[in-house]
């Protein structure tokens, strides 16, 4: 039995889990789900029913992890120390992994809805503040940095990068002359093409 179980769709974010688990150079297995016919596993690992979700197969019985940046962090943990952030590079790389998990995540999934934060209150109220706002400081971060940490590719760069290769693709993050060099780097990595490579151009 491989070490990792994937539940997998590949229109979905499970391509970052499946990403992460290639840059760990993690032993793991695909578990194939369809929309329309969920297994009852997918549900006893997350009941929520949605991929990406992670099973950990350990002697003393399996971990289930869902949530892509939980899952990325934790591959880093278990299977890869070497993509977790040295003592000087933790203050970024959580810094960045939260930020895409909560500001990001959130001020693209609500304007791809349709729904802006209306006035100064509306933008007090949310956690993010505005989209704007949040899609600048994603391009600033990347004028004197080559990866979410420095000079050094993390794991954060899978959940951080995927969010912005995702989003130069469909266009809901503004292009930007520090994003599109980001995400180039990424795109050169062996386990981003045998992953992340399966989106559409």
């Amino acid at each position: 039995m491989a070490d990792f179980t994937l539940f997998f769709n590949p229109m979905s974010r499970a391509l970052i889990a499946k990403w992460a688990l290639e840059e760990a150079g993690a032993d793991y297995a695909i578990f194939p789900v369809e929309w329309d016919n969920k297994p009852a596993e997918l549900f006893a690992a997350n009941p929520l029913g949605k991929v990406p979700a992670l099973l950990h197969h350990r002697p003393e019985g399996d971990l289930a992890v869902s949530e892509c940046a939980a899952i990325c962090h934790y591959l880093a943990e278990t299977a890869a120390p070497a993509l977790l952030p040295s003592d000087d590079e933790k203050a970024d790389y959580f810094r960045m992994m939260f930020f895409a998990a909560g500001p990001v995540e959130a001020a693209v999934s609500n304007k791809a809805a349709g729904w802006v934060p209306e006035g100064e209150r509306g933008e007090m109220t949310i956690g993010y503040g505005s989209f704007e706002r949040v899609a600048a400081m994603l391009d600033d971060w990347f004028a004197e940095r080559d990866y979410v940490c420095g000079a050094r590719f993390t794991m954060a760069d899978v959940y951080v990068g995927s969010q912005v290769d995702w989003g130069l693709r469909f266009g809901s993050i503004p292009a930007g002359e520090n994003l599109e060099a980001y995400a180039a780097r990424l795109r050169e990595r062996p386990a981003y093409a045998s992953s992340m490579g399966a989106i559409p151009a």
